[in-house]
C-alpha cells in the first residue's frame, strides 16, 4: 500500500505566501495497490494533478472518500479527470444519510452556476454512496470504517485497511476532549477519545489535522482544527508506526514548516512527519 500526498493545505494560502517545499495545494492524499482500483480521500486542489496521474496510468476504477464537502476540500472534483472519461468508474463517497443526499450535496456545486458542469454531464460512470458515522463497509478490496469527528458542519474521519496494512484519514478536526482533559494532560482518554484511539489502533499511517499550534488552538477551539501535540498524542495512545501532521496553516511558510519538523524530528513511536506534496509513503515496507 502507497500513500501519496497531493494537497496537504487547509484552505488556499494567501498571495506571496512562501509554499514552494511544502506545497500549496488543498487536501488530496492517494492509496494505490497493485491490482487494485485507486482511492482517494478527499479533491481538494491537489486532485487535479492526482487525476492526470490516475488516466495516464490508465485508471478505470477510483473510490473517492470526502471528510465533508466544504469548498476546500471539493474544488478540484470537476478537474478530476477520472470523472471525465468513459472509461472509468468513479464511486464518490460523501458524507450524507443516503445516496441522494450524498448526490445532492455534489451536484449543489456542479449545477451550471458554480461550475459549467452539472452532475449529468459527466462522463465517467459515477456512484454516489451516502457515508454515515460508525460504519463499516467493503469498497472492492479496501475495508472501511468511519468516525464524527469535530469541525462546523460535521466532518467523517476514516480508517482504510488492506491487507496487513491500514492508513487513517483524520482531517478538519479538533481535539476530541476539552483542554483540561483527556490525553493531552495525561488523564484516561475521554469518551470520544476513546472511540478515536479504538478507530485508529495500531494503524501503520495516521494523518491528522495540525492546522494550529498549541496556543493559536486555544484562540480558535470552535474552528474545528487540530494542533501536533494533540495528533501525536493520539499516535502514541494508538500504537500507530508514524503520524503525518497534516492540512497546514494556509500562511505556514517553508521556514514555518521547517521548525515543526525540525521539532517533531526525533520523536519515535510513533516517528513524526510533516506531510509535503509529492511525498510517498510505502505502507508495505
Amino acid at each position: 500500500m502507497k500513500v501519496t500526498f497531493w494537497g496537504v493545505r487547509g484552505s488556499i494560502p494567501m498571495s506571496g505566501t512562501e509554499v514552494q517545499g511544502y506545497g500549496g495545494h488543498t487536501s488530496c492524499v492517494s492509496v494505490a495497490v497493485d491490482g487494485a482500483p485507486a482511492l482517494v480521500f478527499d479533491c481538494g486542489t491537489g486532485a487535479r494533478a492526482l487525476g492526470r496521474d490516475l488516466l495516464a496510468k490508465r485508471t478505470t476504477e477510483v473510490f473517492v472518500l470526502f471528510s465533508h464537502t466544504h469548498m476546500d476540500h471539493l474544488f478540484a472534483l470537476p478537474y478530476f479527470d477520472p470523472i471525465l472519461s468513459p472509461n472509468c468508474h468513479v464511486t464518490l463517497s460523501v458524507p450524507a444519510l443516503s445516496d441522494g443526499e450524498a448526490r445532492t450535496k455534489i451536484e449543489r456545486y456542479l449545477n451550471g452556476v458554480y461550475h459549467p458542469l452539472r452532475t449529468d454531464d459527466l462522463g465517467a460512470e459515477v456512484t454516489y454512496d451516502g457515508v454515515v458515522p460508525d460504519r463499516q463497509f467493503n469498497m472492492g478490496p479496501y475495508e472501511v470504517r468511519t468516525m464524527r469527528l469535530v469541525h462546523p458542519g460535521g466532518t467523517l474521519g476514516y480508517r482504510v485497511s488492506y491487507g496487513a496494512n491500514s492508513v487513517c484519514y483524520l482531517t478538519d478536526t479538533g481535539p476530541l476532549a476539552r483542554p483540561d482533559e483527556g490525553i493531552i494532560v495525561g488523564e484516561p482518554p475521554t469518551e470520544r477519545e476513546a472511540e478515536l484511539v479504538a478507530l485508529v489502533q495500531d494503524a501503520d499511517l495516521l494523518i491528522m489535522d495540525t492546522t494550529f499550534t498549541q496556543d493559536e488552538y486555544l484562540e480558535r477551539m470552535t474552528w474545528g482544527h487540530g494542533y501536533p501535540e494533540y495528533a501525536v498524542r493520539v499516535g502514541e495512545e494508538a500504537n500507530v508506526d508514524t503520524v503525518a501532521l497534516f492540512h497546514h496553516n494556509p500562511d505556514a511558510t517553508d521556514a514555518d514548516l521547517d521548525v515543526v519538523r525540525d521539532r517533531w524530528a526525533g520523536h519515535a513511536n510513533p516517528t513524526v512527519v510533516v506531510a509535503k506534496e509529492g511525498m510517498i509513503m510505502d505502507l508495505s515496507g
